[in-house]
């Protein structure tokens, strides 16, 4: 692991190499160690780096900044998590602008089946409160990792209910992992590792500075399955969370609020744009994302047999497979799992709903037809 660390963590302190390039350099070259030991005109002929971001990876030579990080995460035993890891929270390879590398220190696994994201106001009131608790206790038989950003308000509550129901949590930060923000929150991380984790995009050294919250937002986004806006305001981090949700396609679920309550006012927004689904309780929102099912109007279907599955391609027999063993799952999921590329799973899917084989369900679950 050190020396692929090493070229990993280098790659993300270059200068005009973002998350982007460094997936069109690693489809190219297949690892970081061979983009820092690639010519510079093998650079210059890859489509989208050119002559200006050759260089800099050429130029680069601040690897004692990277030893340093290596002392660092051996020393307090941090996991760094590359994009091509296998335990990178996978849904977040989905969006367009993934992290190249994030740091890690928990158990929880970030690519379980059911994610949920809760977020919202750090001045929460005693219904956003309520709200919050209820949820998460809820949820609590779905064994649903929570995630947040461990901030005042709405993330703490989601956070400690999360622990105190025996629910993995984890708080994605702002800042590096060599501090806590805020520190009146220390004792709850602490308890957070133990049951869910920290994690970051920021290495040791990076403070909590303002600029770095939308872009942990886009990881609280990404990692989920969906967002649930409990109470916020029209302006601040909740509904950048909410937007950046939206872009990633993930659904997006909001507690509504009084209109006289300032608190509510970007909730009610969201509901009155279309851009989140009015939430009342866990019991609509496992229903919305196919975790339990009453009923379906395919379910009196007839028994497929065998016979049929014969003119099936790979591709589309190993989706069947997965979902005999398990009723229904995330499109997600299934990406994750079939170690196939997304391009080739939508086509299978789409082939296997025009022939009736499986059913769509309410967010983007897939079932298998009896």
């Amino acid at each position: 692991m050190q020396t692929d660390f090493f070229y990993q963590f280098a790659l993300t302190l270059v200068p005009h190499i973002g998350c982007i390039q460094s997936k069109i350099l690693i489809q190219h070259l297949g690892t970081a160690e061979n983009i820092f030991k690639a010519k510079k005109s093998e650079l210059e002929k890859i489509e989208g780096i050119g002559q200006i971001r050759a260089r800099s990876i050429k130029k680069f030579d601040n690897f004692s900044k990277v030893e340093k990080e290596f002392a660092f995460i051996d020393k307090f035993k941090i996991q760094p998590l590359f994009f091509t890891d296998e335990k990178y929270p996978k849904r977040l390879l989905n969006c367009y602008d993934p992290p190249t590398l994030l740091f890690y220190k928990g158990n929880a696994d970030l690519n379980c089946s059911k994610i949920i994201a809760v977020i919202g106001t750090r001045r929460n009131s005693e219904y956003g409160r309520q709200m919050t608790e209820e949820l998460i206790k809820e949820l609590t038989p779905f064994n649903v990792l929570i995630v947040s950003g461990l901030a005042f308000g709405i993330d703490a509550i989601a956070h400690k209910t999360s622990l105190k129901n025996d629910l993995s949590t984890v708080g994605v930060l702002a800042h590096g992992l060599d501090k806590l923000y805020p520190p009146e929150h220390t004792h709850i991380a602490r308890e957070m590792i133990l049951q869910g984790g920290l994690l970051t995009e920021f290495h040791s050294n990076i403070k909590p500075d303002k600029h770095n919250f939308p872009v942990r937002n886009r990881i609280v986004a990404g990692m989920a399955d969906a967002v649930i806006v409990i109470e916020t305001g029209l302006k601040g981090g909740s509904m950048i969370t909410a937007e950046l949700a939206n872009g990633y396609n993930k659904d997006v679920f909001a507690f509504p609020g009084k209109t006289t309550d300032q608190r509510s006012i970007g909730c009610n927004h969201l509901i009155k744009t279309n851009k989140a689904a009015l939430l009342t309780d866990a019991v609509q929102l496992s229903e919305s994302l196919g975790w339990t099912i009453r009923s379906h109007p395919l379910s009196g279907a007839r028994v497929l047999q065998k016979e049929l599955f014969i003119e099936l391609t790979e591709s589309e027999l190993k989706i069947v497979d997965m979902l005999k063993e398990k009723q229904t799952m995330h499109i997600d999921e299934l990406n994750i799992k079939s170690n196939i590329n997304a391009s080739a799973v939508a086509a299978a899917i789409l082939n296997l709903e025009l022939q009736g084989i499986i059913s769509l369900l309410p967010g983007k679950m897939y079932m298998l037809n009896n």
